[in-house]
Formats: C-alpha cells, structure tokens, sequence
C-alpha cells in the first residue's frame, strides 16, 4: 500500500516530531492543564490534519467534543457500507518527563535515528489517530469497501481515562452496534510479525504508613529500645510478597490462569526466546525471577506483582545523621490477574497490612487508584484467518499472542458495554520503546506495517459474518 508509505514519511512523521515537542502532560501529571493548553495545542494539531485527509470522504466528519470541565476528545466518523461499527482507539496525553534519557534525546526533542523517532508520546499513543485514518484512506484509494468507522481519541488515558465513561456514554448513540474494536495502545513482543494483547491486567496502587514516634530519636540511644519503623515496613512489605522469587503472598491475589492462554505464553515464549529478557536491560550477572521463559510470560500477564515505586521518611544518604526515623511511606503498585477485581484486590491487600502491626507500630494502607484488567472473549475464526493473513502479508510471519502486563482501562469499559463485540487490541510499543520511561521511540518501519495490517483487518470486517 504505497499511500501507507508516503503518507508516513511526508506528513505523519513530521506531525508526530512536531507534537513531541508539546508537553501534553496527561491531567494526573499536570493538574493545571487546561490553563497551560497543552492538551488543547495538541487537539487542535491533530484535528487540522484530520479535517485535510478527510475533506474528500463524503459524510465524514472530525469533530471536538467537550462535556464540562473534563479533558477534550476528538470523535471522527467515516460513513462504511454495511451494518454496525468499527471503533478505533487512542490517546494523545502523556507520560510526565522522567530522567535518564541519552545525550541528544530528550522527552519534548524529536530525534530521528536509526529509523526510530524519539519523543515522548510519539509511540504512546501520538501515532494511533494517524495510522488509523491511513489505513482507511488506503482502503478508498484502492477501492476496497469498509464498515463504518468511528475513531475516538482521547486526553486523559495516562490518568486511568476518568472522562471517557462521560464520553462513551454521551456518543452511544451515535456509535450505535460497535461490532469491532481496534485498539492502537498496546505493546508487540518483537517488530518481525503483528501482535495482538490477549489480556490486560488490573492494578491498583496504595501508601503504605508505619511510624512509631513523633520524633526522630539520637540512634544510638534509642536503637534496640524503640521499634524502627523501617523493619515495621520490611516485614509488612514481605507479608504481601516474598522478596526472594517476588511472588504475592495473599491468596485472595490469585486466580487460576486459562489453559488457552497458558498455551499462548508458551507461545510467545518461544518466538521470543531471549529477547524476552534482554529487552530489559538487565545488568550482567543479574538472573530474572525464573529461568523458565514461559512462567516469564505468564508472571506478568496473568500473576498478581507488586512494585515499590515511591518512598518518603529516610534523609539523602550524603545528609543522613544518626537518627532513628520517626516515620517512613512507601506508594506501592500492585498489577494484578486481569479477570480479578481491584476494588477486592485492594481490600484484601490492606486487611493483610493493617492487622497485628509489628510491636503496635501505627500502620496505615491508603488505597489510591484502583482498576480492573480485562481479558478478550473468544476469537471470531473470520478474525482469525483475517489477523493471521494481515501479518502474513505485512511482515512475512505469523501473528502473536500475548497478554501485556499493563492496564488500558478503554478496554474494561468497552467490553461491558459491547459483549458481543471482537477485539484487535495491538501497538508500536516492542523492545525497547520504553513508553514511560526515557528514551521512549517509535518504530518508523513496524508503524508502516501495522497500519497497512490494520487496513486489512478492516476490509475483511466488510464482508465477516456477525453469528460465528
């Protein structure tokens, strides 16, 4: 699909460096983004590119919509033949700065190299609007009918998408029966074939308070008197999880796994054989929790984790003098199976930590965000051969099965509210894309590809029977 390939290097690439350089921080990260006008810089850039390549498409429609005060969304409606839906999705808010990216790359400096475009949000989720509207466009040009497709774009994802309920509710009728969902937000297990996320897991996070005194005491006075209120921490942190193997020690975190979807961790394990580790970065010498490629897998896809990811009562190690602290917290992150309840979930986490504290220490579990994960329902065998073809075509290999141990709370949503609907949930984000971290890039060439599959996928929908 030559369009694909010229529409990507002429105008999607260049649209894409300059949307990295918007810091569209998502709302949890910029609580006064509406005063900065970010989101709004980066709606706006989006919407001119869509209302030019859609210009000639009669009945198609770009629109802006707003409910209140929540963060804007962009709805775009392209007429099809045929009954019911195609609904694409992605988001254009970002993950915040982070540290640590290379010398000459920084989160708001487009770079190319190497074929990769680096960024913050050009991969998560910057390309998803583009490579959609693409891949329809490549389908008219070549004279291949389509369904009707609905494309949403949404501005708080990064945030747990809080606003796209509102949303989803308020253009329900105007969806109407949404049969295929094809979500651009998700991860690949390597750039050689199409990947499609089986399963998504929950999370929820919390903070964690111990403290046993109301000041910091002279630690050579009061060390084996006063309980510290850092070991109260450690042996509550190792109630929920063993710190050898990192397995969650609550039961009620546990659900038995599908037996298809252990067979695709094997699966994937396979395909990916090392890669699967050394994505990673791991330094030399250090051995990931099992050396059983498909336990890798399926730990975190289906097993509940736990992640310490903030920490507050211990002084810089350069200014610490010899004080017994009064007081530590830690924020803890658990991901979680994705058939499992978070709000459950989180109840049980903080009976485990809250009851018989060490020494009486004063003990508290300050549950945050919650939400839970999502699994696909079964595979309608017209998708299937279509996914399969579509990767054959593109990439020259089959396709890929695996869940993806991150949340997209869209999912959840969608798949209550559209239970006879199929779902091709896939993405950019392979090996060493690192969205959320630093360094974040888009694969230029895996792009291409993806979104002449995409293209595929829905011109087969065209003509897929709706009872298999």
């Amino acid at each position: 699909m030559r369009l694909i390939d010229r529409t990507w290097d002429e105008e999607i690439v260049p649209l894409l460096a300059d949307y990295v350089r918007i810091p569209a921080k998502s709302p949890d990260f910029d609580p006064d983004w509406a005063a900065h006008g970010y989101i709004d810089q980066a709606v706006a850039m989006f919407v001119a590119w869509a209302k030019t390549k859609l210009a000639a498409v009669a009945g198609a429609s770009v629109e802006i919509v707003r409910l209140d005060e929540r963060t804007p969304l962009i709805f775009i409606d392209i007429p099809g033949e045929g009954a019911g839906t195609i609904l694409l999705y992605g988001h254009l808010d970002k993950q915040p700065e982070m540290t640590g990216w290379s010398e000459g790359l920084g989160p708001w400096q487009p770079v190319i190299r190497d074929g990769k475009l680096y960024g913050r949000g050009c991969a998560d989720d910057g390309y998803a609007m583009f490579g959609a509207i693409t891949a329809l466009l490549a389908l008219k040009q070549e004279g291949k009918p389509h369904p009707r497709c609905a494309i949403m774009i949404e501005a708080c994802e990064e945030s747990g998408s809080p606003d796209l309920p509102h949303y989803v509710e308020a253009l329900a009728d105007r969806l109407g029966e949404v049969f295929l969902v094809v979500c651009l937000d998700s991860g690949a297990g390597d750039y050689d074939r199409l990947w499609l996320t089986t399963s998504l897991r929950g999370l929820f996070s919390g903070t964690l308070s111990v403290s046993g005194m109301a000041n910091g005491l002279h630690s050579g006075d009061a060390s084996g008197v006063a309980p510290s209120s850092f070991d109260g921490l450690r042996v509550l942190l190792n109630r929920v999880e063993d710190p050898q193997t990192g397995k969650v020690r609550v039961d009620d975190l546990h659900v038995p796994i599908p037996e298809a979807r252990v067979k695709q961790a094997g699966a994937a394990a396979e395909i990916l054989g090392a890669a699967l580790v050394k994505r990673f970065g791991l330094h030399a010498g250090v051995r990931p929790l099992s050396d059983q490629p498909r336990e890798l897998v399926l730990n975190r896809t289906w097993r509940p984790t736990m992640v310490t990811i903030g920490f507050a009562g211990l002084p810089d190690p350069k200014g610490a003098g010899n004080v017994l602290e009064p007081g530590v917290a830690a924020k803890l992150s658990f991901r979680l199976p994705p058939t499992l309840d978070a709000g459950s979930a989180a109840a049980a986490v903080k009976q485990v930590l809250e009851q018989d504290p060490p020494h009486g220490l004063r003990v508290k579990f300050e549950i945050g965000d919650a939400a839970t994960g999502w699994d696909a329902p079964a595979m309608a065998p017209w998708l299937e051969r279509s996914i399969a073809a579509a990767s054959q075509a593109e990439f020259g290999a089959p396709p890929g099965y695996m869940g993806e141990g991150g949340s997209i709370p869209f999912m959840g949503m969608l798949g209550a509210r559209y239970p006879k609907a199929q779902f091709v949930i896939t993405g950019v984000l392979g090996p060493g894309s690192n969205a959320h971290g630093p360094d974040e890039f888009l694969h230029i060439p895996f792009a291409k590809k993806l979104t002449a599959a995409i293209a595929r996928i829905i011109s087969d929908a065209h003509a897929a029977p709706r009872d298999e």
